[in-house]
């Protein structure tokens, strides 16, 4: 029987009402505090983000708390506390007697990204009690509470459990997740731990047809753009880790063959990751294009996995292209250009097989991570599809 039949079966037919939030729970704000106000504790302080923003010893909520963030990025964010806590930047929504706090609870969760799209104000964007308010919120037999509130209870019941075997197999997964990952940096680290003579280091510059560093940004390209189109169809990269650092997309390229990239400049110096043929490299981006003859470019990404690439020192880190030719990575067999290609390509063939298992979105296990998720998220909004009046339909 699907969740949806359960619904129907569990009102059999029964009134359902639709109110405002406002008229069945009170919405709060917290009260201002600041970190050097705050005094040693245990008690979470909830201010905008999704975690405490630090801990105080007084509390001004005391527990089984909705509390929605009011300011900064997470400006919606919608939370549960058990335990007693301090609001702060945010506000709470405290159910009354025909309402199941739990409920409202995940009611709320269910209007996530609406509330999130609620968020207005120039610079930091915000979220007002005014307008959580008139979100309407489904009451089943409104008219007789105690059996308001067995409905709500059941309907909190599954939802409960639901979320208890997403975060029980969440934490499966990625205590799995985290066991793959250490088996293969002990494989990664295994395999490019080279006994002394059976390698050569070998300066980027040798290794590289050219090193180069990134430029301005094409005059003709869309920012932000995530896919490409037939008027735009090269990626720009960018210093950057986001989106794996994709910037956007413009109508040619500076280089046409894969290529290692590795960020130049500020804390995620020295990341790196393979780029596919066809891009634009910006600022603070260099570009390794590997001599095929000499080095894979996936082995060249590998082992830079085992190099220390250090950025300059005081203030704000940089590597340069000089920097970056000077460096040395170990080459099997170099000068038997067979056997050495021989032997990167069984490495690479090893890893890429542990890369794909743990960090594949598509095949691997953050993939299933982000199915269970959803699966709960589509069994909720099957529980709160309630029927809407006419009237409520209009709206």
């Amino acid at each position: 029987m699907s969740e949806l039949s359960y619904l129907e079966k569990l009102l059999d037919g029964i009134e359902v009402e639709w109110k405002m939030l406002g008229e069945v729970a009170e919405i709060k704000r917290g009260s201002s505090i600041t970190k050097k106000n705050v005094l040693d504790g245990n008690i979470p302080v909830i201010a905008g983000g999704r975690t405490p923003a630090y801990y105080h010893n007084v509390s001004n909520r005391d527990g089984k708390t909705i509390v929605i963030a009011g300011s900064g990025a997470y400006a919606g964010y919608v939370s549960w506390w058990e335990q007693p806590i301090f609001v702060s930047d945010a506000f709470t929504v405290t159910a009354y007697n025909n309402l199941s706090a739990r409920y409202c609870y995940h009611f709320l969760l269910n209007m996530q990204e609406k509330i999130h799209d609620m968020k207005c104000g120039g610079g930091v964007p915000h979220v007002y009690p005014r307008d959580i308010s008139p979100i309407k919120i489904p009451i089943p037999c409104p008219n007789n509470p105690e059996k308001s509130l067995l409905i709500q209870s059941e309907i909190v019941r599954i939802l409960d459990k639901f979320t208890a075997l997403t975060a029980e197999l969440t934490a499966e997964l990625t205590a799995e997740l985290t066991t793959r990952k250490k088996q293969y940096n002990y494989y990664r680290d295994h395999l490019l731990s080279f006994e002394e003579g059976e390698v050569e280091w070998v300066p980027l510059n040798k290794l590289c047809k050219s090193i180069s560093a990134g430029g301005d940004v094409p005059k003709n390209c869309v920012k932000g753009q995530l896919k490409p189109n037939s008027n735009y169809p090269y990626p720009i990269y960018a210093n950057a880790t986001d989106e794996n650092g994709l910037y956007g997309y413009t109508d040619s390229y500076k280089i046409d063959s894969d290529a290692v990239t590795i960020s130049a400049r500020g804390a995620k110096v020295g990341y790196h990751t393979v780029r596919e043929a066809k891009f634009t490299h910006i600022i603070r981006l260099l570009v390794l294009i590997a001599d095929k003859s000499l080095v894979s470019t996936r082995y060249l990404n590998y082992v830079l996995d085992m190099t220390p690439i250090g950025g300059t020192g005081g203030g704000i880190p940089q590597i340069t292209v000089p920097m970056a030719k000077k460096i040395t990575v170990p080459i099997p067999f170099y000068g038997d250009t067979v056997n050495s290609l021989k032997e990167q390509s069984r490495i690479v063939s090893i890893l890429d097989k542990f890369d794909t298992l743990t960090n594949s979105i598509s095949e691997g296990l953050p993939r299933e991570i982000e199915l269970r998720q959803k699966q709960y998220e589509y069994y909720r909004d099957l529980l709160f599809r309630f029927p809407k009046s006419d009237t409520e339909v209009a709206n």
